[in-house]
């Protein structure tokens, strides 16, 4: 494991879930530690202060990393927290950026409840984990960030979306979608769509793996509201074959550097 994806995975494990939060923060984190995270403040301080409370009111941690991509300067991690046995089950997905030294010194998330039975029958963090095809990693970025902007934003086209996604195997993670092209395909195609992206904040890839951050617009029972989201895409052959996401709105107010 890279020094960067070490000093990730570590301040999950050893600050959050074994509760060092202190030793943490001051081990893995730069001179400066920017942060996106809803209601934490940025710095070492924001960090301590938040995680004091979090670690005394949650008494048992359960957090397994899931999937974690690096990409130059970049690292990627989808984690699963079982909290108080049971008494919340969160998927937190989180990117980090470096100085030069390889601390962390910029931190973005997205948290959303976990699912343990989605549309397809599956979970929202089950799936294949194995990374390969180091070789086509900034082709598969260019794909999706690609699909992103010529299917899924305002002046995009729905109706290109056989040009990303497999229609011999698509497998959804997604908490209200199937499996399968058509699926996916009639979500895109809604005339009303309920999901707009507005710009791609972050991009990072590992060999067949690719993570966005996303600024976009919900539209959920006539209301219009701004979200974080996040896209997990595996790809085959240039195609995309399976998918996981995770979606946060975006706080009016922030205590930080903004959600984004």
């Amino acid at each position: 494991m890279s020094k960067k994806l070490e000093n990730a995975v570590n301040i999950y494990l050893e600050g959050i879930r074994d509760g060092n939060y202190v030793e943490a923060v001051n081990k893995y984190t730069g001179k400066f530690y920017k942060q996106h995270s809803t209601g934490v403040r940025d710095g070492k301080e924001g960090f301590i202060e938040f995680f004091s409370a979090f670690v005394e009111n949650n008494p048992s941690r359960d957090i397994q990393i899931i999937r974690k991509l690096e990409d130059e300067n970049n690292v990627f991690i989808q984690a699963y927290q079982n909290i108080n046995n049971g008494g919340s089950k969160w998927v937190t997905t989180d990117f980090f950026g470096y100085d030069e030294e390889d601390k962390i010194i910029e931190h973005w998330d997205v948290i959303a409840k976990y699912n343990g039975k989605t549309a397809s029958g599956r979970t929202t963090i089950d799936g294949s984990t194995e990374i390969k095809d180091f070789d086509k990693t900034q082709e598969n970025k260019e794909l999706v960030r690609n699909l992103l902007k010529d299917v899924f934003m305002a002046d995009g086209d729905p109706s290109k979306i056989d040009q990303y996604i497999s229609k011999d195997q698509y497998i959804q993670h997604s908490a209200d979608l199937k499996d399968g092209f058509e699926a996916f395909q009639s979500y895109a195609l809604r005339s009303n769509s309920p999901l707009i992206y507005k710009e791609i904040v972050l991009l990072v890839g590992q060999g067949n793996f690719v993570a966005s951050l996303s600024r976009v617009i919900r539209t959920e029972n006539a209301a219009i509201q701004e979200y974080a989201q996040v896209d997990i895409f595996r790809i085959e052959n240039g195609l995309i074959v399976e998918h996981w996401d995770n979606f946060e709105p975006v706080p009016e107010e922030n205590v930080n550097s903004g959600k984004f």
